[in-house]
């Protein structure tokens, strides 16, 4: 006998937004977790003609995009940093 929840996929992961600058990185992640947002980093591979080495994309979970794109706005805005939204569905191949 199955749980009935082993048959569900979930898979409601969004790309937030892509950072290239550590600092801003850093101050993202510590609000997030002050607001008790779940979130998982994916670094991209540096091309060859790419000018920035560390780039990566911050996930988070689709419930909480109005609140973590709006912290993001502000640290960017205060701070003055570039930062890239995608608001697009992860595509992670896991389950």
């Amino acid at each position: 006998m199955q749980p009935l929840y082993t048959a569900l996929k979930v898979n409601n992961e969004i790309e937030l937004c892509e950072v290239s600058d550590l600092e801003c990185k850093q101050l993202i992640e510590r609000e997030l977790l002050n607001n008790r947002i779940s979130y998982y980093i994916r670094w991209m591979k540096p091309s060859i003609f790419s000018r920035h080495k560390n780039v990566c994309i911050i996930c988070i979970n689709e419930n909480a995009k109005e609140a973590a794109e709006e912290i993001v706005r502000t640290i960017c805005d205060d701070a003055g940093y570039h930062v890239k939204f995608l608001l697009r569905k992860s595509n992670n191949d896991y389950l």
